[in-house]
């Protein structure tokens, strides 16, 4: 046995480190281990020296010995495999691609038992504002009193105070309850002949260990879930684990009913909301093999399963599965790199594709299957833009003469009608209409966005908050505020006025923040308690209403703002997606797209229906432009809370930059974000041909360079956004 052990510890400003292994308890490759590091002890997992060099050369006589070794499985080799992928590829450190599979602390050791609290119902005498804030914000959730703490937004001590005041009771629960097996055999459902031919095709591909990613690309309404849980089912039979991915914490509970109605049990669920108890039970039960489906956001993608056969990503166009902080991973690409490294499928499933995956199609490197219709006697709804230059809204209005007269139409036969507008609160600017003065948030350069149902003035990028103050702070006027543009809840307010008796709904990630509201939304759509509904981006995946038969597009042209390389795409695949959500069942569906543009080249797509000539014009333009798929870019951002700090190593990246051929740098200039969360931030964008390692460029350029401790230097490869 070897006495010594390299170990990747959970801290990635330390590299692997070596320790002594106690002959009495062995290790290998993948065991997870507890190491002493100074007077602390931290997590980590014994790798090959081969794959995780160190830079710390110790004598064996000179190791510490390890302090445990956990009683868990090891992680396989296959995934050690696309851990260090990640790290490379995304040039972030090895340990915190780790942490993401060691995702639950408490999930390595401890109790069974849990003690969680809960609310009894009983208001203390003595009722303080923190108090008053605490209860309203815990409701009827339950968990450990630091989880309570953070939701409610008050100290620890607040909600002691009120345990010991019988406000809220314990509860306890055993965190390591088996999950029910999914039953393959279950709810079989009815599939139409593309369906079934396409639903084949992946099942035999489970059974045939085919590391084969597929594109399952069918229009909105044409049954990708229902094929791709054939493929799921073939995976149960068998006895492997499966992954679905989708883009939305919103997303899950719709998706679990159906996931019942199919296999007679729920999934196992993984997503921020879960509370540590359930976190940790849903790690073990995956660690295990016993959670034999898992349905779960991004992170679910670096879990340790044992016996993983299948991976679906729902919804693969979305731009939610690019992480933004920390590893910035794109969990669409990094799955297929799973399947390839496991050998098992991966199916990529969306009904406006992103223009990489129809590269990789067209190369021969991905499968596609086709689903051209809508299933059953559904049919797609027709599409028309409406002209504000020519049919503008009345002054002070937002909703266009034709779209209010369809509306009328659409309630007057008791069916529902959808408005989006993907942009969140009142209004996207306040200002003084005495001196002008315009609220900007105080660590961020971008403007407060006045939320009226929750009256308060918010940042969407660092989530700083205030009131609304009564007067200007600059000029002093009282009164002179006013609301500048529209969002949700202004488009909401119009809707109010002119049809009263309407029952309206916000849906936005203010309104539909965890699963458990998402189902409350579901259900009320489902009974026809809600007759209009005013949503952002939330609401244009995922949602099967059939009574929803007319959706409005209020503003088409926002998405188009900005200069972002696929401004165009997004927006067709936003509206493409929202438009979907009408006439899914057997009554027909309209969608009218408000525009100042409806000669622009989205809009007379979405409404010719002409999506393969706009895919085209587009991929030609990337193509002749050298932007992805057919280059590679990367973007550089350096911040610092000293501005100085800032530009100054931002402009000595930019004077150090090899001047190499196949890869071209600009920059460095300040990020259209400025400032956020109090740093002054620069950008720098790297452009390199296909084939050029770009990475190792990269590497070897920053790290020959030295910068105030001060400062970040963040590299986001493959990047999404360019704020």
């Amino acid at each position: 046995m070897n006495p010594r052990a390299r170990v990747l510890l959970l801290n990635a400003a330390i590299g692997p480190l070596d320790y002594r292994v106690d002959p009495d308890n062995p290790v290998e490759p993948g065991s997870i281990v507890l190491a002493p590091l100074g007077p602390r002890q931290l997590t980590g997992v014994v790798w090959e020296p081969d794959h995780m060099p160190s830079d710390m050369d110790v004598g064996d006589n000179r190791l510490r010995p390890l302090a445990a070794v956990y009683d868990l499985p090891p992680l396989k080799a296959s995934l050690r495999r696309l851990i260090e992928w990640t790290a490379a590829y995304y040039m972030a450190s090895p340990a915190a691609v780790l942490r993401m599979t060691l995702a639950s602390a408490s999930a390595l050791d401890g109790s069974p038992v849990i003690v969680e609290y809960r609310a009894t119902g009983h208001v203390p005498d003595r009722m303080t504002p923190q108090r008053t804030q605490a209860l309203e914000r815990i409701g009827t959730r339950q968990g450990l009193i630091r989880e309570l703490a953070a939701r409610a937004d008050v100290t620890d001590a607040v909600v002691r105070g009120l345990v010991k005041a019988g406000a809220l009771e314990a509860v306890t629960v055993q965190a390591d309850d088996p999950y029910p097996v999914p039953d393959p055999a279950h709810g079989p459902p009815t599939l139409s002949d593309d369906q079934r031919a396409a639903a084949t095709q992946l099942s035999e591909a489970v059974t045939a260990h085919m590391a084969q990613p597929f594109l399952l690309d069918g229009v909105t309404g044409s049954g990708k879930t229902e094929v791709y849980f054939e493929a799921v089912a073939r995976a149960i039979a068998e006895g492997r684990q499966t992954l679905v991915l989708l883009p939305e914490i919103a997303l899950t509970e719709p998706f679990l009913k159906r996931f019942e109605a199919r296999f007679g049990c729920l999934p196992v669920a993984w997503h921020s909301d879960l509370r540590q108890s359930q976190r940790r039970r849903a790690w073990r039960a995956i660690a295990s093999g016993e959670a034999r489906v898992v349905v779960g956001a991004r992170s679910a993608l670096f879990l340790p399963y044992p016996n993983l056969g299948l991976i679906v990503v729902d919804e693969a166009h979305e731009t939610s599965f690019k992480q933004e902080e920390g590893v910035m991973y794109h969990a669409r690409d990094v799955a297929v790199m799973r399947g390839r490294f496991e050998d098992f499928p991966v199916i990529l499933a969306s009904a406006t594709p992103a223009i990489e995956t129809r590269q990789q199609v067209a190369l021969g490197h991905y499968a596609e299957l086709k689903l051209p219709g809508r299933y059953g006697a559904a049919q797609m709804p027709t599409i028309a833009a409406l002209d504000l230059t020519a049919d503008p809204p009345a002054r002070g209005r937002w909703l266009a003469p034709v779209l209010v007269a369809a509306m009328e139409e659409t309630l007057a036969k008791k069916e529902q009608v959808l408005l989006f507008l993907n942009r969140r609160g009142y209004a996207p600017l306040t200002l003084c209409r005495t001196c002008g003065h315009r609220f900007q948030c105080p660590n961020c350069t971008a403007w407060m966005v006045e939320h009226r149902l929750s009256a308060r003035l918010a940042c969407h990028h660092c989530g700083h908050t205030m009131p609304p103050p009564a007067a200007c702070p600059e000029c002093k006027a009282e009164d002179s505020l006013v609301a500048c543009g529209p969002g949700v809840e202004r488009i909401a307010d119009e809707v109010a006025v002119l049809f009263p008796t309407a029952r309206t709904a916000v849906v936005t990630s203010d309104t539909i923040w965890s699963p458990a509201r998402a189902a409350e939304f579901v259900n009320r759509m489902e009974a026809g308690d809600i007759d209009i509904v005013v949503g952002t981006q939330l609401v244009t995946k995922g949602y099967h209403f059939p009574n929803l038969t007319l959706v409005g597009v209020i503003d088409a042209d926002l998405g188009l703002q900005g200069g972002d390389l696929r401004a165009a795409e997004r927006s067709f695949q936003q509206i493409a997606q929202v438009s979907g959500r009408a006439g899914r069942g057997t009554k027909p569906g309209r969608v009218f797209v408000q525009t100042h543009e409806p000669q622009a080249p989205v809009i007379q797509a979405l409404v010719s229906g002409d999506a393969d000539s706009f895919y085209a014009a587009e991929t030609d333009s990337r193509r002749a432009a050298g932007a992805p798929p057919f280059g590679r870019f990367a973007g550089i951002v350096v911040s610092s809370e000293l501005q100085s700090a800032a530009l100054d190593t931002a402009r000595l990246i930019g004077r150090t930059a090899p001047r190499v051929p196949g890869m071209e740098v600009y920059g460095p200039a300040p990020a259209p974000l400025s400032m956020l969360r109090g740093r002054h931030r620069h950008r720098l964008l790297v452009h390199a041909a296909r084939t050029f390692d770009m990475q190792d460029a990269i590497r070897k350029w920053l790290g020959a360079l030295e910068w105030p401790k001060t400062v970040r230097v963040n590299v986001d490869v493959d990047p999404y956004s360019f704020l």
